[in-house]
């Protein structure tokens, strides 16, 4: 797959998605997001993809919004038809990202910055470098939130938190960041790529149903009451039950060997 503004390969059922305009620390450019939006689709669609990874190219992960094309879209068009061009492709590329069948995993290398944020926190999980610093800077252009922050932030941090931190529009450390639960892990910079990797071929070698049953229940549950939460783990537990990949998890077991899950 050619793009232009992201890279993409695939490696032992694992997409990464790199944004690559390094130059401008991978600011989103109209293009970019075009891309990274088809990009998730194909990922998401591949059967031969079981995790999918997004990082950025260079020393940031993302700095959110190309300032210098909204300003230009800003003088040609005005302000809605920026909004008019853009904001599909957002909010598309938002909840393609949330609806994944399949886990998806940000390797945060540097500046993730007001929409950058958002990206990571869309992510289910996030592995960030000690040099990573995070911010919901949309306050300091006298902007409003997107690409999801004001619904993934007071999940994951608290609403008071959440609160202080887009009205601040302060930049994090990495420390910081672990703990307030945004990031589950630091590592060295050099060390971001392998360690990601190392996990997401923990979850590609895991079983690609169940696993994918899994991440539905959970943010299913998110919004749901216990016993509705209780029928649908029934609903994938005997889904699940049905597979060859739980035939060949049993016979593992009983055989003291490690299970080859095929995904069927």
């Amino acid at each position: 797959m050619i793009y232009e503004h992201i890279n993409y390969q695939i490696s032992d059922h694992i997409a990464t998605i790199t944004l690559n305009q390094p130059d401008r620390l991978n600011a989103l450019t109209p293009l970019m997001r075009k891309e990274f939006l088809d990009a998730m689709v194909v990922s998401d669609n591949d059967s031969d993809v079981r995790v999918i990874v997004i990082t950025g190219a260079g020393r940031g992960f993302c700095s959110g919004g190309d300032m210098k094309a909204m300003s230009q879209a800003t003088a040609k068009g005005g302000r809605d038809a920026f909004n008019e061009r853009v904001t599909p492709i957002r909010d598309k590329v938002v909840l393609a990202m949330r609806n994944a069948t399949k886990p998806v995993i940000a390797a945060v290398n540097g500046a993730a910055a007001g929409a950058g944020m958002n990206i990571a926190l869309a992510c289910d999980i996030r592995i960030a470098s000690k040099t990573a610093r995070f911010g919901q800077t949309f306050s300091r252009r006298g902007l409003h939130p997107d690409w999801g922050g004001t619904y993934f932030l007071p999940r994951i941090v608290g609403m008071a938190k959440a609160c202080e931190l887009i009205w601040s529009g302060r930049m994090i450390d990495s420390d910081e960041a672990l703990s307030l639960g945004i990031v589950s892990e630091l590592t060295e910079p050099e060390e971001l790529m392998n360690r990601t990797l190392a996990m997401a071929k923990s979850f590609a070698d895991g079983p690609p149903i169940a696993i994918q049953l899994a991440k539905r229940a959970m943010y299913k549950a998110e919004n749901t009451d216990l016993r509705e939460a209780l029928e649908f783990e029934t609903f994938a537990q005997n889904l699940a039950q049905g597979t060859e990949d739980a035939k060949e998890g049993i016979r593992a077991f009983v055989e003291k060997r490690e299970p080859e899950f095929n995904g069927r």
